[in-house]
């Protein structure tokens, strides 16, 4: 079995977060990694950034809102992502089916019964027609014309609905809400990647090793959601095209680099932000994080701490204070001067790209 460490550094490496790998822009780095945990919108742009040279928060606003070649939306494990654009009707018909049917419980405990739900699916497209860009307090606003409590959960999942249906996406940001806006006026149809059925199963699992390789097929199936039984799928198509072989007890894409180049003298030191790809795109987490300070990353109540990582290998947690410029790191053991000397400038870099200066 080839040992963790040059696991971890291939991981790394291919999330570019190591080996000083970092991409030019903002949808550079998401081709490369095809989804940027997305639940929290600041940590996505911690996430583009910790992946980018010199990547400002303005740029990636441009990649969301001129450019339009990242799109966030509900997807992977239904939850919020960042893709690139040209992808986003693909992945959705792919896994939208079963997101669905796993909510359905959800949806009926709400009272959004199937006929409810194509109301509110109709209502916000026309609403969205005639008024959009919209917050999720101006749906709401708009739902409750159908007898919808406008507090509690049941806005929130009709408008995932909507997501999950190809109605809707995530638009421009709005005094720094969140706006919706129709999926086929935000994102043309021109240009569309298109891929349905098995070759989509199978593409979507080529993507995840381009980006998480070496990995499981039981690494694929927690990071997308889809049942195992389709993970073991995806593996034999692409087994049968010669796309993958074996590395160990792992997986990687066929052609890909096996062993990268000793570690330098100076490492790799990046300031992750909280639920970010790296730490949870796999089933476990050995790897990545020492089994004994496991606990200080993932603390329970579904929280994953933002994580400093020196070669690839989890070793501080880190928080924002008080100030616009304070930044406390929590590490998991004593650290070398060099390293210090690097957090430090990371440090300073996630201070520049939070509180850009004049």
């Amino acid at each position: 079995m080839r040992d963790h460490e040059n696991v971890r550094r291939l991981r790394a490496h291919a999330q570019a977060l190591a080996g000083g790998a970092r991409e030019a822009s903002a949808e550079a780095v998401v081709r490369r990694v095809f989804a940027i945990q997305a639940q929290d919108a600041t940590a996505a742009d911690l996430g583009i950034r910790v992946r980018g040279l010199d990547i400002t928060a303005q740029a990636i606003r441009t990649a969301y809102e001129k450019e339009r070649s990242i799109v966030r939306n509900w997807y992977m494990r239904g939850t919020l992502h960042t893709i690139p654009s040209n992808d986003a009707r693909w992945v959705l018909q792919l896994l939208s089916p079963r997101i669905l049917a796993a909510t359905n419980r959800r949806y009926q405990q709400l009272g959004l019964d199937d006929d409810l739900r194509r109301r509110a699916d109709h209502l916000i497209r026309r609403a969205l027609a005639a008024h959009g860009p919209l917050t999720r307090a101006e749906l709401t606003e708009h739902l409750t014309t159908l007898g919808i409590p406008p507090d509690g959960q049941a806005p929130f999942h009709l408008i995932r609905h909507a997501a999950l249906t190809g109605i809707l996406c995530h638009g421009r940001r709005r005094a720094g809400e969140a706006t919706y806006v129709l999926l086929n006026d935000w994102l043309p149809a021109t240009g569309r990647f298109r891929c349905e059925g098995d070759t989509a199963l199978a593409e979507l699992a080529r993507r995840y090793l381009a980006a998480h390789a070496p990995a499981t097929l039981e690494d694929f199936a927690a990071w997308s959601g889809l049942p195992i039984t389709w993970a073991r799928t995806a593996w034999k198509l692409l087994a049968e095209s010669g796309a993958i072989h074996e590395y160990g007890a792992w997986t990687m894409l066929a052609g890909r680099v096996e062993e990268l180049p000793g570690s330098s003298d100076t490492p790799d030191v990046r300031m992750l932000p909280a639920y970010d790809n790296y730490l949870i795109g796999y089933r476990t987490r050995e790897v990545s994080v020492p089994a004994l300070h496991q606990a200080r990353v993932w603390p329970g109540g579904g929280l994953i701490r933002p994580t400093v990582i020196a070669d690839g290998l989890a070793i501080a947690t880190w928080t924002r204070g008080s100030g616009a410029r304070s930044i406390k790191v929590d590490a998991f053991e004593p650290v070398p001067p060099q390293i210090e000397q690097c957090i430090d400038m990371e440090k300073e870099a996630v201070v520049g790209f939070l509180q850009p200066t004049a």
